[in-house]
């Protein structure tokens, strides 16, 4: 049989869908045998994560009649991860997931083209995004899926505030934990994004560093100063952490050990180090199985316009009985990402007497999310660093200022603070407002 017979053959069942219409079809939809050429050739898809739910989703998209499938992840298999992500053996432990994932894509599904990218998605620019259709997460890190969500709204174009959609490029979100999942459907600009919906994620066990390198309170904190300051300042075993390895977790154990000696702080144990440093989150093989179906259907309603998609939010849980809900997440017309009529970003605060800490502390708390932002002042005559966690040289030239007042620091009504942070590809550009000035 020849190519073409083989691959009509393998779509039929798609072709039954595309070509014809039918009662759930979407009233704009029009039959045509040249939709599964668009999908196959044309309709450019990236996938986030070759994990437990990036393994599902490549093979599902591949199956589903796309052959123009990049995917990025950053992490090498693991034992650990053999009882789930079925597109890896024993024989791949320590490869990179994105690289063995597509390898066997392109083998097992005639015509597929999977190209893999072992790298963090921070590595890429705009060009690199705005070349997909359809972007699709199958993330562990919410901090991740902030940058990303941010980056897409980046690439919109507006003219005169009206959203040119030619720019926009959907972003499908799968989350699973345990026997729980949720899958989403983004239209940057148009519907709720990430940033809309933060209080819809669980609350991260996060840790200013601020505090962790000034004032350490909890055993966590010790730990985080090890794994984020003193191992890269160290460098022990000329490499980065694994969490899997005994001898990285021993070395960061005994220096957690010792510099909680130092602060008179009790708690910090061997399990304990492990669960800071691996940051495990449980994953259930059926669940991945769902959720990845979704995200994946509906990527393929986003490209052939045969259904209605998802109206933007759905809910799984399968801890007891199937359970499923949808809803409409509400976008914020005062997002401080995607609202495009909220270019001049205020920001709040009770009084100038708050110390940088306490300002810090207030940026990552549970309104904004922010991991470890760096603030810089942009004062007439120049810009001023205030504080920056990200370079230890710098970190250390800047610590004292935690502990100044924002008066202190020359931070009065209408100074405007460029802060970054790793949810975030571009800087965000804040004036501060006091509602409360101490004469």
């Amino acid at each position: 049989m020849s190519a073409e017979g083989i691959r009509s053959r393998q779509f039929s069942c798609l072709r039954k869908i595309l070509e014809r219409a039918g009662p759930v079809c979407h009233p704009d939809f029009e039959p045509s045998a040249e939709i599964l050429n668009f999908i196959s050739n044309d309709c450019k898809v990236l996938v986030i994560g070759a994990g437990g739910l990036g393994c599902e989703l490549l093979k599902n998209l591949g199956l589903m009649g796309f052959r123009d499938i990049h995917v990025i992840d950053m992490d090498t298999i693991d034992l650990s991860n053999l009882n789930r992500q079925f597109l890896f053996r024993r024989k791949d432990i320590g490869k990179p997931k994105a690289e063995v994932a597509a390898e066997f894509i392109n083998k097992r599904i005639s015509g597929c083209n999977v190209k893999p990218h072992f790298c963090k998605i921070q590595d890429f620019d705009e060009d690199f995004y705005r070349q997909f259709s359809i972007v699709i997460c199958g993330l562990d890190s919410i901090i991740a899926r902030r940058w990303i969500n941010a980056m897409l709204v980046s690439l919109l174009v507006y003219e005169e505030d009206i959203l040119d959609q030619t720019s926009l490029i959907p972003l499908i979100d799968g989350g699973t934990e345990g026997f729980k999942g949720n899958a989403r459907i983004i239209l940057p600009g148009m519907t709720a994004c990430i940033e809309c919906t933060l209080d819809l994620f669980p609350p991260q066990v996060t840790y200013p560093l601020c505090t962790i390198a000034s004032t350490p309170r909890l055993p966590e904190h010790c730990i985080e100063y090890v794994k984020l300051l003193q191992w890269p300042k160290e460098n022990p075993f000329e490499c980065s952490i694994d969490g899997d390895d005994p001898s990285h977790i021993g070395w960061i154990y005994e220096k957690s050990l010792e510099r909680a000696a130092c602060f008179s702080i009790r708690g910090v144990t061997y399990r304990l180090v492990q669960g800071v440093v691996k940051n495990i989150i449980p994953a259930v093989a059926s669940t991945n199985a769902v959720i990845a179906a979704t995200c994946v259907t509906e990527a393929f309603k986003l490209a052939s316009s045969c259904c209605s998609t998802l109206n933007n939010y759905m809910v799984f849980n399968n801890v007891d009985g199937v359970y499923t809900y949808t809803y409409e997440a509400e976008k914020k017309d005062d997002c401080f990402v995607c609202s495009p009529f909220f270019r001049v970003k205020y920001m709040d605060l009770p009084h100038d007497g708050m110390k940088l800490n306490e300002f810090i502390e207030f940026l990552s708390g549970l309104q904004y999310q922010m991991k470890n932002p760096g603030i810089v002042a942009a004062f007439a005559e120049r810009n001023r660093t205030l504080y920056m966690s990200g370079v230890p040289s710098i970190e250390e030239m800047t610590r004292d200022n935690l502990k100044k007042s924002l008066k202190e620091l020359n931070i009065i009504n209408g100074t405007k603070l460029i802060v970054t942070d790793v949810t975030r590809p571009t800087p965000l550009e804040i004036v501060i407002r006091f509602s409360e000035i101490n004469n």
